[in-house]
């Protein structure tokens, strides 16, 4: 009896430690199939494209056919990803932010913050019409959702508990924010 005692008390905390690893590898697995997700959706994608400002009119069904499920339920189905959980939320590069959907430009990391929401946090869009605002009232909330400018996704919500002048805070879904380094830092940074 001691001895399979002795034996559990061993082997118990080895047994979880691999189960966390292997937990924390899974994530990091999936966090970079994400990355990785995001510069190749675009080659099947023919309406991404960060230069061009036209509103876009897809029907749904196309959109489920080329975007990756994730992306797709979040932007067309307005899911939520879980918080901490994705690639951008303490991301600190310096560069923009795309919408992963079309590729319209939504955010400078000059105006990202570190909010502690577990959702990568702006203080403002990157020009007026980058985002469009609509109620919503799901979950028994009051809330503003935040929606691409372009192609109509979904990309988070806005609320009046940010920094600066306007105190907003746009909290994003990082599955649907494409982030593109500014190539100026990346030089002056080597």
């Amino acid at each position: 009896m001691k001895l399979q005692s002795a034996l559990i008390i061993l082997f118990v905390p080895l047994l979880s430690g691999a189960c966390v690893h292997t937990q924390d590898k899974k994530f990091s697995e999936s966090k970079n199939k994400v990355m990785e997700t995001a510069e190749t959706i675009h080659e099947k994608n023919p309406y991404y494209s960060r230069t061009d400002t036209a509103q876009l009119h897809v029907p749904l069904s196309e959109w489920k056919k080329i975007l990756p499920p994730e992306v797709y339920e979040i932007a067309f189905e307005r899911d939520t990803e879980r918080p901490f959980t994705g690639k951008y939320w303490d991301y600190k590069g310096v560069g923009t932010y795309y919408c992963a959907v079309c590729g319209n430009k939504l955010f400078y990391s000059t105006a990202k913050f570190a909010s502690t929401c577990g959702w990568p946090s702006f203080f403002e869009p990157a020009r007026k019409n980058a985002v469009i605002y609509k109620p919503d009232h799901s979950f028994a909330m009051d809330r503003t959702e935040v929606i691409c400018g372009r192609c109509g996704a979904h990309l988070g919500h806005v609320f009046n508990d940010g920094p600066g002048p306007r105190g907003l805070r746009y909290c994003m879904n990082s599955a649907v924010l494409d982030f593109v380094a500014d190539t100026h830092e990346a030089i002056v940074n080597k």
